[in-house]
């Protein structure tokens, strides 16, 4: 456990943060800067994320949380956010609320030619957290880490006598 006195591991220059990310095909990806690394080690949620998404990019797929808020405040660039069915212009000085439970689908895509899009991100970090992906039908189950779930009947693939009463012996009727 961290000595909760020592304040050198609680900040973060932004300079000094390693750049992380990639590009994934045309159109995703994005580079970012944690500058929350020890909140978890300490107990914490929150995580507050610098993101500088390329011209024509999206950071990533169009997605709901059901757990966990997000804000995003835009740095510097134009973009776009898709929300639901909406389309807004982003520019510097926005701040954009996106809250868990909605069951809205959330993207922010650079759609500026030439322009990098800058903007932190704001959010607490769930374990139990699930995510619906609707233009590709994914769902994210972060405590299961399971990409694709088919809905079923809920008696679909049960066996038709209950194990347990095989499992019983003879006390089985």
């Amino acid at each position: 456990m961290p000595d909760p006195t020592d304040l050198t591991p609680l900040v973060t220059r932004l300079d000094d943060a390693p750049v992380e990310g990639e590009l994934d095909g045309d159109h995703y990806g994005a580079f970012y800067k944690v500058l929350t690394p020890h909140m978890r080690a300490r107990g914490g949620k929150l995580g507050l994320v610098w993101n500088r998404v390329p011209p024509g990019r999206a950071a990533c797929p169009a997605h709901t949380h059901r757990l966990e808020d997000e804000v995003f405040l835009i740095l510097s660039g134009h973009g776009t956010l898709r929300y639901g069915a909406h389309r807004r212009p982003l520019q510097a000085g926005d701040c954009v609320s996106c809250p868990a439970g909605a069951g809205v689908a959330h993207q922010i895509v650079n759609t500026h030619p030439s322009e990098d899009l800058i903007y932190l991100a704001a959010g607490n970090r769930e374990p139990d957290e699930i995510c619906t992906y609707p233009d590709s039908g994914k769902v994210m189950v972060r405590g299961l880490g399971v990409g694709r779930l088919e809905r079923t009947a809920y008696m679909e693939g049960e066996p038709e006598r209950p194990l347990v009463l095989d499992e019983a012996g003879s006390a089985a009727p």
